[in-house]
């Protein structure tokens, strides 16, 4: 297939080993950052924070986590140009959804007659997720799951590799990057960069998916 969405996800790969030499333009973060701020979730909720790291301190801050697990991406940590820390909400209250609905009417989207509506009948779907302690973490987290989808995306179309990683020590990042995620949880990241020539070993390899009978059904 020749479409440029289909090319971008076929050219798109997990990499295993970053050219540390190599940096992303400060054009092409702003590129990213904006489609992060972009991305879909349920009911407009963004119970999300994305740290980026590009600074050696952070850098070292972020390899430190990997200090009881998961060793295997530490190198990602220093040799990558970036990291991008995927962070949730693990309590989303109606407060928390207020601040999107305030945006909702400032920037024009939301009629201001339909502010109480959205506010208690669109939060009805978050207090469905919610237990009695108020914690509604599964769900915050699978929105920004949906962020994630869109960076690799985003970073396919600019030509940037890229490394989803679940294998991160979530209690270490939480404690060394305490004051950042303020009272946000950090369970995956996104290493980004250029691969390095020659000891990548997944770079050019076939693309290997399910046949699309397998996974794709039209009724």
């Amino acid at each position: 297939m020749s479409h440029q969405i289909i090319k971008d996800l076929e050219k798109r790969y997990t990499a295993k080993k970053y050219d540390a030499d190599k940096r992303i333009s400060a054009e092409d973060m702003d590129v990213i950052r904006e489609a992060i701020r972009l991305s879909a979730s349920s009911i407009n909720s963004q119970p999300w924070k994305f740290i980026v790291l590009e600074s050696d301190e952070a850098k070292q801050r972020f390899h430190d986590t990997f200090a009881n697990k998961f060793q295997f991406n530490q190198p990602h940590a220093k040799d990558a140009s970036h990291t991008i820390l995927f962070a949730h909400n693990p309590k989303f209250t109606k407060d928390d959804y207020r601040k999107v609905v305030d945006v909702e009417v400032s920037s024009g989207h939301l009629p201001a007659e339909m502010y109480d509506n959205m506010l208690n009948g669109a939060f009805g779907f978050a207090e469905m997720q919610t237990n009695e302690e108020g914690v509604n973490a599964a769900w915050t987290k699978a929105q920004t799951y949906i962020a994630l989808g869109n960076t690799l995306h985003t970073l396919a179309r600019l030509g940037i590799d890229s490394t989803p990683m679940e294998g991160v020590d979530a209690e270490l990042i939480g404690e060394i990057f305490k004051d950042e995620l303020d009272g946000f949880e950090c369970d995956f990241a996104l290493a980004l960069g250029y691969h390095k020539d020659g000891e990548d070993y997944n770079h050019g390899a076939p693309k290997s998916r399910l046949p699309a009978a397998a996974v794709v059904s039209t009724l």
